[in-house]
């Protein structure tokens, strides 16, 4: 099915505290709880996983501290740090990732989030519109190359960032921190085809994304770049169909009776439709209204109850057809499968069972036995 050579990259999620679309945290409870997130880390580390996403949002508690407290509580695992420009200059930015990359070598990773939705960048201050921001991103991320790879001091003249003999003293090895890139929208694409090394899409069907790697690989085929490509999935598996079935019932049981809470804990505000301003959340959105299961096992009821606030789309089924229906993915030219469950803590454990089967089933290697956390 594919190449067993190419290795399979999988990433899962942390956060500070327990809580997802129907896992509600505690409004009153603490934000940062340093146990919780070093048992999620090591769970995601001792299931296979190769890096854990630290995600970014106007409410979100400062990631570089969090990567540095995940780095340093664990011994292998990678972090893939979500950072939104505009906020940080892009030198001073380069310089906090290459420190982090100095004392944890080959586990960090820059994760471009640009923003779609006005009202959530204005939180944070930030009143620049779409295109704008995405010409900012533009720049940014071609002055922390300049800031990573320059041995000599350098110049920097455009829109957003003047820089006058740029230069750091700290400065990683080449390709030793990759940049990802997520968006939707054709300035996503054009700006993520010029500068991503690996480009993340969130679950869409199968056409979807054939479709979408045909738009980057020609956005970057000008810049002589060969990005690679990630998918995000909310995996439900259990031992039968039937049974994967019955847990996504309650999955979309608790969402329906738990989402409101989750948008006040989260400090994301709002009704759910106020989070379809994004072109990622629009394409989902279309596809849970065209039918709610597509390619037989991606399951849209979630997106359309939480107007697609992140990754939303599910696989549903046995560990066996799960892990079959990512390798479809894999099959189409995506690397990276980004997986996270809706009991977190709970699912990191239990996806160790599926990262098992889709390696050896993608080496095409006989597996020696499956059991949760293998």
């Amino acid at each position: 099915m594919s190449n067993p050579s190419k290795h399979i990259e999988f990433i899962g999620i942390t956060g500070t505290r327990p809580g997802s679309e129907s896992e509600t945290a505690l409004a009153d409870g603490p934000v940062i709880q340093p146990g919780y997130l070093q048992e999620l880390a090591l769970a995601h580390e001792e299931s296979g996983f190769d890096r854990v996403l630290i995600a970014h949002s106007s409410a979100s508690p400062d990631g570089f501290v969090i990567a540095d407290q995940v780095l340093s509580r664990t011994s292998r695992i990678g972090v893939l740090l979500a950072h939104r420009p505009g906020f940080v200059s892009p030198t001073y930015a380069a310089r906090k990732y290459a420190t982090l990359d100095a004392f944890h070598p080959g586990r960090v990773a820059l994760h471009t989030i640009t923003g779609g939705d006005d009202r959530e960048q204005a939180r944070d201050g930030d009143l620049a519109d779409k295109a704008t921001r995405y010409r900012r991103t533009d720049e940014f991320l071609a002055v922390v190359r300049k800031e990573w790879e320059s041995a000599d001091p350098f110049d920097f003249e455009g829109e957003f960032y003047t820089v006058r003999g740029g230069w750091s003293a700290i400065r990683p090895e080449p390709g030793a921190i990759p940049v990802y890139f997520g968006g939707a929208s054709e300035d996503a694409i054009r700006v993520g085809g010029k500068h991503a090394d690996v480009y993340a899409f969130w679950g869409e069907p199968l056409a979807g994304i054939a479709e979408r790697i045909g738009e980057v690989r020609a956005a970057a085929a000008p810049f002589s770049r060969d990005p690679r490509f990630s998918v995000s999935l909310r995996p439900i598996p259990a031992a039968t169909e039937a049974e994967a079935w019955d847990r996504a019932a309650e999955v979309l049981r608790l969402t329906k009776e738990r989402a409101g809470q989750a948008r006040k804990a989260w400090g994301w505000g709002g009704d759910k439709k106020d989070f379809a301003a994004a072109r990622g959340s629009q394409r989902l959105l279309e596809y849970a209204a065209a039918g709610d299961v597509h390619d037989k096992r991606l399951w849209t009821a979630v997106a359309k109850e939480t107007g697609a606030a992140g990754n939303s789309t599910a696989l549903v089924g046995s560990y066996e057809q799960v892990a079959e229906a990512l390798l479809e993915y894999v099959a189409l030219g995506v690397s990276t499968l980004l997986i996270r469950g809706f009991s977190p803590l709970a699912d990191a454990r239990d996806y160790g069972t599926l990262i098992g089967l889709v390696r050896a089933q993608h080496e095409n290697a006989p597996l020696a036995g499956v059991g949760a956390g293998a």
